[in-house]
């Protein structure tokens, strides 16, 4: 049986700049593995972290063209933020590269001027979020774009505070997440207990190739960053994607929260009628926008593990009055389907849901 890995509150606050997160994860551990930690991690930052614990987490990613602060409580933090924003404007694939020459031409002046107008559009329109929450703008990029990511900025900025301070702490999360499985994977290729300290390469290197990252901020960069990611996809989205319409208003149900789970007990499958404890395995959880769509619920990938998915919707704080408390809808995703998209869209009133699969 593998040991468990002790680490410190200053490997935590690598993860997440929260003191509180820090403090409680070291209370919750030691871990076996880098799943367990994730779980209690999750837990912990949804549950037991405040308001002010995911400001300071969200305060500890530099702002857009800065570097980290000597003073940053964690170096290893630090380091990290500064490889994570280098790889950035990496997320500039073929469709990127596409803009810049129907806007500006074939070349390298027109790939230079296209970027410069693309950072110049990053940097004003992350003034203006944070002019409007209080808070830099964070976002966990997987396999989409530059120009998709400034799009997206530019969609939650018309949220509500409330709103996108949830939607902020979702993408806190998926970079905590990361950070969590980099330690585990120097853990791994060490084939010894974690230590406090790594190289900057080493942490980096463990992580670029599982997803690339952009924590709110962009460094200036040089030409070099819009060579293309070690790790593309042929996917342009999520494989599991979903929306709510709330049929009784007839427009997008804004502010659902939304949970995807996986079903990991491989000795069974879930049946009706029995108790289904401790087999689903939570892969990612989001807040519906104004259009009613989720943001991201699961890493991109292009072959989607075969299995029981389980969709969830916070139904009951939506419709406080309504019939549902929640909503969850299983569905399987068979070996010959793993290449396939899934929508799994709710129409919702206060006393009655449907549900079918979309594209």
């Amino acid at each position: 049986m593998e040991p468990s890995v002790v680490l410190g509150e200053k490997d935590y606050l690598a993860c997440c700049g929260s003191v509180k997160f820090a403090e409680e994860m070291v209370l919750a551990g030691p871990f076996s593995d880098y799943q367990e930690a994730a779980n209690a991690a999750r837990d912990i930052w949804f549950n037991k972290v405040d308001v002010n614990g995911w400001l300071e987490a969200f305060a500890s990613h530099p702002q857009i063209g800065e570097s980290p602060s000597r003073t940053h409580k964690s170096p290893t933090s630090a380091q990290w933020s500064k490889g994570e924003q280098s790889t950035a404007l990496a997320t500039a694939t073929d469709t990127t590269l596409e803009i810049f020459v129907y806007f500006f031409g074939w070349g390298l002046e027109g790939l230079r001027k296209g970027y410069i107008s693309l950072r110049e559009s990053y940097i004003r329109w992350n003034v203006r979020y944070r002019q409007k929450f209080g808070f830099i703008f964070l976002i966990f990029a997987s396999g989409r774009s530059t120009p998709e990511i400034l799009a997206e900025m530019k969609r939650r900025y018309q949220n509500r505070p409330i709103v996108e301070f949830e939607v902020a702490a979702q993408e806190q999360m998926k970079v905590t997440d990361l950070r969590l499985s980099k330690l585990f994977t120097v853990k791994s290729a060490a084939a010894s207990p974690i230590q406090t300290q790594y190289t900057a390469t080493d942490v980096t290197k463990a992580g670029e190739d599982r997803v690339n990252i952009l924590g709110a901020h962009l460094t200036a960069a040089n030409e070099a960053s819009l060579v293309k990611p070690s790790q593309t996809f042929t996917r342009t989205r999520p494989p599991i994607t979903t929306h709510v319409l709330d049929v009784a208003r007839g427009s997008p149900a804004t502010g659902i929260e939304v949970q995807l789970e996986m079903w990991k007990n491989i000795q069974r499958r879930p049946l009706f009628g029995e108790a289904d404890s401790g087999g689903w395995m939570p892969l990612g959880s989001s807040t519906t926008d104004k259009d009613g769509r989720s943001g991201q619920l699961i890493n991109m990938v292009d072959a989607l593990s075969p299995g029981m998915y389980r969709i969830s919707f916070n139904t009951g704080k939506y419709y406080p009055e309504g019939f549902f408390p929640y909503v969850s809808i299983v569905f399987e995703v068979r070996e010959s389907q793993k290449l396939e998209h899934f929508h799994v869209p709710l129409l919702l009133s206060p006393f009655s849901f449907s549900t079918y699969r979309g594209s």
